[in-house]
């Protein structure tokens, strides 16, 4: 699995870059068991489970008997890649934002972080459009 790069407006110091490489080790998502859990167990909602969506998780599971997750479940593996692509984004995000990265950056690269909100509940990050949390459900302020 490959390591996430942060984006090239932000300069880390030796410290914060060791500290963000080992942090998001620990979370990044790989895309091909994305897929592979999509078209094998999508059934139940396997693929969910795996990028902390809980709820669809659950959904396809009580779906399971009724024979729509699993048709849903390898249409979605078409999409999984970008799925996770955009997760481990947000969780580089997320964690550049708690080692300090983005304090001090140049007004025009830190326009790019304006459209995204962190939840008060968990801090994930998500886009600014968006009203719930994807990963826990609370309401996120406008």
């Amino acid at each position: 699995m490959a390591t996430y790069m942060t984006p090239h407006a932000f300069t880390m110091n030796e410290q914060q870059h060791a500290a963000f490489q080992t942090q998001m080790a620990a979370v990044q998502k790989d895309e091909l068991l994305g897929v592979l859990l999509a078209v094998f167990l999508g059934t139940f909602g396997a693929h969910h489970f795996y990028l902390r969506r809980k709820g669809l998780g659950i959904f396809y599971c009580c779906l399971s008997v009724t024979g729509f997750s699993t048709i849903a479940g390898f249409i979605e593996a078409f999409f999984m890649p970008e799925r996770v692509r955009r997760f481990n984004a947000e969780q580089a995000i997320a964690i550049a934002s708690k080692l300090g990265v983005f304090e001090g950056a140049d007004p025009a690269s830190a326009s790019e972080l304006a459209t995204q909100v962190a939840c008060p509940s968990c801090g994930t990050v998500t886009a600014g459009d968006v009203k719930f949390c994807a990963r826990c459900g609370a309401a996120l302020a406008p």
